[in-house]
């Protein structure tokens, strides 16, 4: 339901979230709008045939969301909509000279990458067929691509058939996807304390609340989602988990642990959403989370991360319980995926230039690890194929003005802040791919030179 005003026949059990979805899917479609005022507790109560209990703890959930706002005295109100510029952690200001930009999460710029792109291109203009020109059919599109997406899956460590994984314009979209297919406005989305920083615009456009959950050096806690999913009385539908590095605080979760979320999940009734945008970069990983529970987990990966920015293409992988509900959620938000990146990916991964890219990407990641720990003194979260370090910071130190700090000496980082969903302790995150190893070099040293004494 998407209209305004409700009736009691929308009402359904627990009726206290039927009120909050059926009002948040109305502001969601525009029937209500910003600055609109809600009907009094007492007169929507009496309309609906409910409790003036039942309508307050809705008004109390849409509030919990950001949705509404209650002032004393006044009422209730529809709050603005979201802003139009998503608040991003990497450095994007302009200045009189570029910084070297330890800001944002890419693989090393290889030599080989731009001559892999010269080189492809050509190929596929030899060969080009009529399906990656003209199709404006998306089950085409996953029909012949399907055997690529499967075979990079594969690398993974995810073996799936190919009519099980959608083929998206980049991991950005399938996170969307997932998150449409998996709650309903109002309804939560487990996650670690700091997560992802597109999660948070997403769960937001999608009027969802990001839940964090506790977690120690091997990754999220089971014992805390398995309590917070009690707690939530029902209301906690999903877990976002990114396991294997490329998570702020760079952690590559052991399986046991893997095996033991996955199986908290099951116990709980939670669908398990599991980010793995740096696909098989690190070599002799544990098995995706997925691969413990497949039948409740969407996995998701991409190529931008692992081979180069501008291969924007995204394989999600979906069980046959949740793969009509994904696929009509896809079409209604990007139709299909771009035909010629797909060909385009097809000549890397299938013709085995995307294995010579990874290797050489393996072999650059470690060399800039191990410096990054030498320049660093140690210091900082990170593992040996990692894209960037975490730097936490002693508490009280003010993240800002460290960052305009080493901006005035050249250099762009990324504020912790801009990650965290329930932990707000200081911290820093050190992109390693974005730079040349020269400038790396350098930006690490002024790095150090301004850390906080610990």
């Amino acid at each position: 339901m998407s209209h305004w005003p409700l009736s009691k026949d929308d009402i359904t059990r627990p009726a206290y979230r039927s009120l909050a979805q059926g009002i948040a899917a109305a502001i969601d479609a525009g029937s209500l709008r910003p600055g609109d005022r809600l009907p009094p507790h007492r007169d929507l109560a009496w309309k609906l045939g409910l409790s003036v209990q039942t309508v307050s703890r809705a008004y109390e959930e849409l509030i919990r969301a950001d949705l509404i706002s209650g002032e004393v005295g006044r009422g209730s109100f529809v709050n603005s909509g979201p802003r139009e510029m998503v608040e991003v952690p990497w450095f994007r200001a302009v200045t009189r000279q570029a910084p070297i930009d330890l800001s944002m999460m890419t693989p090393v710029r290889l030599p080989r990458i731009a001559e892999a792109w010269r080189e492809s291109l050509h190929r596929v203009a030899d060969r080009l067929q009529d399906p990656a020109i003209y199709s404006f059919r998306p089950r085409q599109t996953m029909a012949r691509y399907g055997g690529t997406a499967a075979g990079w899956l594969a690398r993974c460590g995810m073996v799936v058939p190919a009519q099980r994984i959608l083929i998206t314009n980049g991991c950005t979209p399938a996170v969307l996807v997932a998150l449409m297919s998996v709650a309903q406005p109002g309804e939560e989305i487990a996650t670690d304390s700091s997560t992802c920083h597109t999660l948070k615009p997403a769960t937001r456009q999608l009027h969802l609340r990001l839940r964090g959950i506790a977690g120690d050096q091997r990754g999220m806690l089971p014992d805390a989602l398995a309590a917070a999913a009690r707690a939530s009385g029902g209301k906690l539908r999903a877990v976002f988990l990114l396991p294997s590095g490329a998570g702020p605080l760079a952690q590559v979760m052991d399986r046991q642990r893997r095996e033991d979320l996955a199986a908290a999940a099951a116990a709980n009734g939670l669908i398990i959403i599991e980010s793995d945008v740096l696909g098989p970069v690190a070599p002799r990983r544990p098995p995706p989370l997925s691969s413990f529970a497949p039948e409740r987990s969407l996995y998701l990966t991409g190529l931008t991360k692992c081979l180069s920015p501008g291969l924007r293409l995204g394989f999600l992988a979906m069980p046959d319980a949740l793969a009509e509900r994904v696929l009509n959620r896809h079409l209604s938000v990007a139709w299909m995926a771009t035909p010629m990146m797909a060909e385009i990916a097809a000549d890397w991964i299938d013709g085995g230039l995307a294995d010579e890219l990874l290797i050489a990407q393996r072999a650059e990641l470690a060399a800039r690890n191990r410096l990054a720990q030498h320049s660093l003194g140690g210091r900082g979260l990170g593992f040996r194929h990692g894209l960037h370090r975490w730097l936490p910071l002693p508490e009280g130190t003010d993240e800002r003005a460290l960052l305009r700090q080493a901006l005035q000496r050249g250099v762009a980082l990324a504020p912790g802040s801009g990650f965290a969903v329930s932990d707000r302790s200081p911290a820093l995150r050190l992109c390693l791919g974005g730079s040349t190893l020269r400038d790396l070099e350098q930006a690490l040293s002024i790095v150090a030179e301004i850390l906080p004494v610990q």
